[in-house]
Parts: structure tokens; C-alpha cells; sequence
């Protein structure tokens, strides 16, 4: 008898999460045969729950809030992006027995502005709201890209300022306070806060967003943000959220897995119209 091979996402909370669809629906496509589940996993069961998982036969997890950096600890080997970014969504078991730990984020993000929504990213000047985990994975594919600059704002001005000296040598990356903000403006604004799930934001100047400006928000909902209302309510050209991203990264996820890259274009269409519906 051929066992099925087993994936899941672990996070806490996790039952509203759409991976389990987004990998069955890659799975249909590209006829690949797979179970993948989603896991309710408390920070403190995260080692026993992945050990567990992967004792039990388990081929490939993902990683959600709050577990990204228990992943990364996790690991016994990290990618480059996982390095730099000190966070792993994306572990897989090795031929060896190891487990390998990637960040699929900052891939993920390029993937949906670049090519799925033309939003070019050399040259520009680029904002990030928010110096926690989401922002920590997004920073170096940014900056690989070539920005004119890129700011990191945060409520607690050291932590966005520490954020940024730990990426100085890979391009043009400053951090500074919410009020610093005043009397600058942004071609690129990303929201890397969970604030406006909840309908908070921080307070951002009339005038933040450059004309022909983008907003993106990395959360994303069955209704517009408070941040994809402010965008739209600041005349942006586009104002998105992060579901393109949750199946790019999760694209990048299967292609690490299964060694197959399913096409995602498809599965973005058939998530938004179900919750346009």
C-alpha cells in the first residue's frame, strides 16, 4: 500500500486559514497526490507538535503567526532568504532526514506586485508599516529589487532603526517613528501590521502617497482592510491585500515540496470571485 504524503500549516489561530484549499486546489492542477491540513498549534506545543508530525511521517509543514521563529530555530538547515530573515514559514524533510527551513514571503509579495499586478519596484521609494516578523521577510527581496530608498516606520522608532541596521548592506533602508512621516511621500506603501484586520491604523498623513501610488496590505480579508480603505480613500492607482501573496508563497512552498510549480493565476481568480460572492 503507497502512503499518501502528508503536509499541514501549523498556527494559532489557524482555523480560518485558506492554505489547506490553496494546496489541494495546486494538487488538482497539477496532478500531484497529497493531504495537507490545518493544524491549531499554541507556541509552547510548536518542537512536540512538529516532531511529532514529521516522526509520523509527515513530508512538508508551513508555519504561520506566532511560529515563525520557533520554525527557524527549528530547522537544522536554513536558505539564504530564512537567514536573513531570521523566520521560516516553509519547513521540508531532506532525503537525509533533516528538515530544511525557507522563508517563502519575500517571493511571494514580489511575485504578486511584479508580475501579477505590474507594479515595478527599481527606482521607487518604498515605504513598509510595521518592524515585526512580516516585515523582517520582505525587506532583503525588496531591496534586491533597487528602490530609490526604503523607509521602515514603526511605533517604537529603535525597533524600526535596529531593523534597518540589519539590512544596510543590501541597499538604501532607514527606519524611523510614524511622525517622522510628515511632509514625505511614497510611490510603494506595505502594510507589515495586523492593526488593520481590527480596522486600526497608524496615523498616516493625507498626503503620504505619491501620485500614481500603490498601497498593499499584507493581511488580507473577505472585505477591503482599513488599510485597502485608506488607500483607496488617498487615490491610489492600486490599493490591494496580501491574498495573491498567501498563494505565490504557498506556490513557492509546493515547488520546495514537490518539485512542481503550479500556476497560480487560476487559484487567485477563484478566491477572489468566492469572496467577492
Amino acid at each position: 500500500m503507497t502512503l499518501t504524503d502528508r503536509y499541514a500549516v501549523f498556527g494559532h489561530p489557524i482555523k480560518h486559514s485558506k492554505s489547506p484549499r490553496i494546496h489541494r486546489l495546486f494538487a488538482e492542477q497539477t496532478g500531484q497526490t497529497l493531504e495537507y491540513s490545518a493544524q491549531e498549534v499554541p507556541a509552547e506545543q510548536f518542537r512536540a507538535s512538529v516532531a511529532a508530525f514529521f516522526a509520523q511521517g509527515g513530508k512538508g509543514l508551513n508555519c504561520t503567526v506566532p511560529l515563525k521563529e520557533l520554525a527557524w530555530s527549528y530547522a537544522d538547515h536554513k536558505t539564504e532568504r530564512a537567514r536573513l530573515s531570521k523566520a521560516v514559514n516553509t519547513l521540508a524533510l531532506q532525503p537525509d532526514g533533516s528538515i530544511l527551513g525557507d522563508n517563502t514571503d519575500g517571493i511571494g509579495l514580489l511575485t504578486d506586485l511584479m508580475t501579477n499586478h505590474a507594479v515595478t519596484l527599481s527606482g521607487i521609494r518604498i515605504l513598509i508599516l510595521g518592524a515585526g516578523g512580516a516585515s523582517r521577510g520582505i525587506i532583503a527581496p525588496i531591496l534586491e529589487q533597487s528602490p530609490q530608498t526604503l523607509v521602515i516606520a514603526n511605533r517604537t522608532i529603535d525597533k524600526a532603526v535596529k531593523l534597518a541596521d540589519e539590512f544596510h548592506d543590501k541597499g538604501s533602508v532607514t527606519g524611523c517613528g510614524f511622525d517622522d512621516l510628515a511632509n514625505r511621500q511614497f510611490d510603494l506603501i506595505l502594510n507589515a501590521t495586523s492593526a488593520s484586520l481590527s480596522g486600526q491604523l497608524p496615523p498616516l498623513p493625507a498626503d503620504l502617497l505619491a501620485t500614481g501610488g500603490v498601497c498593499y496590505d499584507l493581511a488580507y480579508g473577505n472585505e477591503p482592510t482599513a488599510f485597502v480603505r485608506w488607500g483607496q480613500d488617498n487615490h491610489a492607482a492600486k490599493s490591494l491585500d496580501g491574498l495573491g501573496m498567501l498563494v505565490e508563497q504557498a506556490a513557492e512552498a509546493f515547488f520546495i515540496w514537490r518539485g512542481v510549480r503550479p500556476k497560480t493565476r487560476p487559484v487567485i481568480g477563484l478566491l477572489n470571485s468566492e469572496r467577492q460572492a
